[in-house]
């Protein structure tokens, strides 16, 4: 998407039209000097396209962080969402006085605060788009009228997907109101009814956007993006989690997950067959070739796989929406001081073996699944010409920490990894813009890709009792990284292969909602974070000691309560709807 264009964030507030648009009155000479006529927004497609850009900035933050370790702003955090996993955690000591750490030690101010600001968000863009469809009559005929409304619609439904997986069925608001002047209240909708609104949304979008983009507007949503997101819908609603429930706003009240798998398995079915998408080719034949290959996948932006990603700047200039991944990820040899991605034994223990091996604990990180060696870096492996240096050697009775294990500089308060393992992907290899205030990474964020197409679609397959074509998908993954094919297929196996396949990209955590494992997944007690220590004694042995990560009773706390967040209680209050239940006002 052209970046001069999406730097135009800010006119968030100055095109919602309650306060005015100022800036730019030069273009309109009947417009009052302090605000822009409404009227002039429609007619102009620049100004349209300026208007539809919040709906792309609030759709995800992508790997732009924030964890504010000061009081007052602590409740600012903006985290990485894969750290809501088993998959991957954080280093930084301090980082344990954040709102984030609140919120995933089962904090109810935290969480409510979280969901506040969520529900807020959303509805403040349904509020933006409904605006315009309301004046769509309105908008000037022309050839980027249709794209803006396939937007609009698109993203109305991908807002209220947001909200559904967050708190349940919502308020249905499909129409401009005015809440200060306006009587009107709505109640809680169902599931039933919000999956046929965000569908009829996804295929009203499907109809208006074009396949593909010239290069001023990629990034903008496709087609495709529209028909991902009508499969993802019946997906989630045709989870285990959301069966035989005793509010229709929880789920169904009684069990539709096979008639909802099937139709998620004939929209996916139908965004394979427009042959959109591909997956990428991984190249080689040694395991660091496959590996290098496979990496390059998240380096590229826009490419034949993506579905829908967050753009970020092409330049890696931070206050123009790059990023700092590369840097916070780094190693202590390779001047990291923050250290704030790292797997956990839990996820490593996700990857298979290869070529008919069987784990040697003596040589735990030989002959695994290739995506290990892409994603991982783990003692001994090999980033940037250094080796990985992440084990404790003995010298006269006393452990010395290697160059990996060691912080940093001098900042007491540099972290180290405390998993025995650093993230490997997503990072470039050749970035090296560390401590620059004005440069950082460009990488884009992949919100959807076609491989997680495939995998919800043998998901959907299996559920609905075609073993065959699962069995299919899956192996269409995992020849594409020279893994052996299966010949049969579980639902432990597919549901793995998205956690290897999908390692990092947030998925992991929703999968724990739907499913209804997230009590038992998210919960330090039931499953706590795993990490490595490994011990090089003096007679050159080496030890691999797995052990739970400190405090997690009270680090990971995941109550039933919080499969649903709470709806602000002002909204409660005056629409006369049901809170989540267990969820008290303070």
């Amino acid at each position: 998407m052209n970046k001069i264009r999406t730097y135009l964030l800010n006119a968030v507030g100055l095109l919602t039209l309650a306060t005015g648009f100022t800036g730019c009155n030069n273009l309109f000479h009947d417009a009052p000097v302090d605000k822009l006529a409404e009227p002039s927004i429609w007619k102009s497609p620049l100004l349209l396209d300026e208007y539809t850009m919040p709906w792309y900035r609030n759709m995800h933050n992508g790997f732009n962080i924030l964890m504010s370790t000061s009081w007052l702003l602590r409740s600012m955090s903006q985290p990485f969402p894969a750290w809501y996993s088993d998959q991957l955690t954080y280093s930084m000591s301090t980082w344990g006085r954040t709102g984030f750490a609140d919120e995933q030690a089962g904090k109810e101010t935290a969480i409510t605060r979280t969901a506040g600001s969520s529900w807020g968000s959303c509805y403040e863009m349904i509020q933006h788009i409904n605006r315009l469809l309301a004046n769509e009559g309105s908008i000037a005929n022309g050839a980027s009228k249709q794209r803006i409304l396939g937007e609009a619609h698109f993203f109305r439904g991908y807002y209220y997907y947001m909200l559904l997986r967050r708190f349940g069925a919502p308020l249905l608001i499909d129409h401009l109101y005015d809440p200060l002047n306006d009587n009107e209240k709505f109640p809680r909708s169902s599931y039933e009814k919000m999956a046929e609104f965000i569908v009829s949304e996804a295929q009203q979008a499907a109809e208006l956007l074009p396949a593909k983009y010239e290069s001023q507007d990629v990034g903008r949503v496709t087609k495709g993006a529209a028909m991902m997101l009508k499969a993802k819908v019946y997906f989630w609603v045709g989870s285990p989690q959301f069966q035989n429930k005793d509010k229709e706003y929880y789920g169904f009240t009684g069990d539709r997950s096979k008639e909802m798998m099937q139709k998620a398995a004939a929209a996916y079915e139908e965004l394979v067959k427009s042959g959109l998408y591909s997956l990428v080719p991984v190249t080689g034949s040694t395991e660091t070739a496959i590996a290098d290959s496979y990496t390059k996948i998240f380096l590229t932006k826009n490419s034949v796989e993506s579905i829908l990603e967050v753009h970020h700047s092409d330049t890696g200039i931070v206050e123009d929406f790059g990023h700092r991944l590369d840097e916070d990820a780094a190693p202590p040899f390779l001047n990291g001081k923050r250290c704030a991605y790292v797997p956990t034994q839990n996820h490593v223990d996700e990857y298979g073996m290869r070529d008919g091996k069987t784990l040697d604990p003596q040589h735990p990180f030989e002959n695994r699944d290739y995506r290990f060696y892409a994603n991982i870096l783990y003692d001994g492996s090999s980033f940037r010409s250094h080796v990985m240096d992440i084990h404790y050697t003995m010298e006269g009775g006393k452990k010395k920490a290697g160059v990996d294990l060691t912080k940093y500089g001098t900042d007491r308060n540099a972290g180290v990894t405390r998993t025995g393992y650093y993230m490997r992907k997503f990072l470039d290899p050749t970035a090296s813009l560390f401590g620059d205030n004005k440069y950082g990474s460009k990488q884009n964020y992949i919100i959807w890709r076609y491989a997680e197409a495939l995998l919800d679609y043998a998901e959907a397959s299996f559920r609905s009792g075609n073993t065959a074509v699962a069995l299919n998908l899956v192996n269409q993954v995992r020849k594409r990284v020279h893994m052996p094919e299966l010949t049969s297929i579980t639902l432990d196996q597919i549901l793995n292969e998205r956690r290897v396949e999908l390692a990092f990209e947030e998925t992991t955590y929703w999968d724990y909602l739907r499913l209804g494992t997230a009590v038992a997944k998210l919960n330090g007690s039931e499953n706590p974070l795993r990490g490595m220590e490994i011990v090089k004694g003096e007679d050159g042995k080496m030890t691999y000691k797995v052990s739970a990560l400190k405090s997690q009773k009270t680090e990971r706390v995941f109550r039933a309560n919080q499969n649903y967040y709470p709806i602000p209680w002002s909204e409660v209050r005056y629409h006369e709807i049901d809170q989540n239940a267990e969820w008290n006002e303070k």
